[in-house]
């Protein structure tokens, strides 16, 4: 898996512009195989995504790596995750980050995320079960705030939640959905299209 690993970071990673070591290297950390479902396990490494059940993708390795390039991590940010999934993206983040709070509103998706992370020594995640329009106001600010399920658009309280000087990388839109970056600074949003893309929606709890 090792090597399925390496060829996955040099073809589909590399090759399209990812250059970021740290970002490179997490990917080839991570054991992506380990995230996904048993009947999925041989495709893990496949440059596309894959279903976990409940209706929910594991996404496509580049966007992974992409999306995690974005934030700009050093090693010392608070990040929140929106979108658990099965864990990957949180398990690549956790190698970047200082401390990452991610939350799931599918309740078996987080619970069965959480046991994972823990498993694989993953210590520096803290899974939450909840609405992700909602953020996690009790941690916030956050230095990154990352979403994984596309919002018809951001919602301002996350915009909030996001601390000055601080990152949020998110797929927006419904039909036609857009790789996002925003800044915050001094109170000032700046946003920016990095690219198109296709996510899950984002679903509100009920």
């Amino acid at each position: 898996m090792k090597k399925l690993r390496e060829i996955m970071v040099k073809r589909q990673i590399e090759a399209r512009g990812i250059t970021d070591r740290k970002v490179l290297d997490a990917m080839r950390k991570v054991e992506r195989h380990k995230f996904v479902p048993g009947m999925q396990m041989t495709r893990a490494y496949d440059d596309h995504p894959l279903p976990i059940g409940h209706g929910q993708t594991i996404s496509q390795p580049y966007i992974v790596a992409l999306m995690s390039e974005l934030c700009r991590l050093s090693g010392n940010e608070k990040v929140l995750e929106i979108g658990t999934g099965s864990g990957y993206q949180a398990a690549v983040l956790s190698l970047l980050a200082k401390k990452v709070y991610t939350i799931e509103i599918v309740k078996p998706l987080g619970e069965k995320a959480a046991l994972r992370l823990k498993e694989l020594g993953y210590t520096n995640v803290i899974v939450k079960i909840g609405d992700g329009y909602k953020g996690w106001p009790e941690k916030a600010p956050f230095d990154v705030i990352i979403l994984t399920a596309s919002p018809p658009e951001i919602p301002e309280t996350l915009i909030n939640q996001l601390a000055d000087g601080g990152i949020l990388v998110a797929p927006e839109g419904d039909s036609i959905q857009k790789l996002v970056r925003v800044t915050k600074n001094n109170n000032r949003i700046k946003k920016e299209i990095i690219t198109y893309v296709r996510f899950v929606p984002m679903v509100h709890g009920k």
